[in-house]
């Protein structure tokens, strides 16, 4: 008989998801960095991800105090300027939490194909 693997311990923990990039600003802001590898503007990444300056302020703070991202300030036209982008640490670790978010994408279209092709015994279950 075949063993059933999603009963092994700790088999969904997905200790992988790292709990500093998946929140959502920092994973919207985390995405927004990696598709622009040359950087973004701060003002850019705000829009691009509905956030106030405030809370960019705050979540870039967070990652860069991981190391995952770096701002470099400057001038354009006498108006200062920010630019923000990926380590080459973050880039290597937010493509670690995306493999391990794949894994948990298969694992649930594995699970709820199996669910569907056995069917679902509810036989003598009441809903709570």
């Amino acid at each position: 008989m075949k063993a059933d693997k999603s009963m092994e311990p700790g088999r969904f923990a997905y200790e992988g998801l790292d709990r500093v990039i998946h929140e959502k600003a920092r994973l919207g802001i985390l995405t927004s960095l990696l598709a622009h590898p040359e950087g973004i503007l701060f003002t850019e990444l705000k829009q691009l991800c509905s956030l106030t300056d405030g809370n960019l302020s705050r979540h870039l703070q967070v990652l860069a105090g991981e190391e995952l991202v770096e701002m470099w300030k400057g001038y354009r036209n006498r108006k200062p300027q920010t630019l923000c982008r990926l380590t080459p640490k973050g880039r290597e670790r937010f493509v670690a939490y995306l493999n391990q978010l794949e894994q948990v994408l298969r694992d649930a279209s594995n699970e709820n194909e199996r669910t569907e092709r056995e069917g679902i015994i509810t036989d003598g279950w009441v809903v709570a």
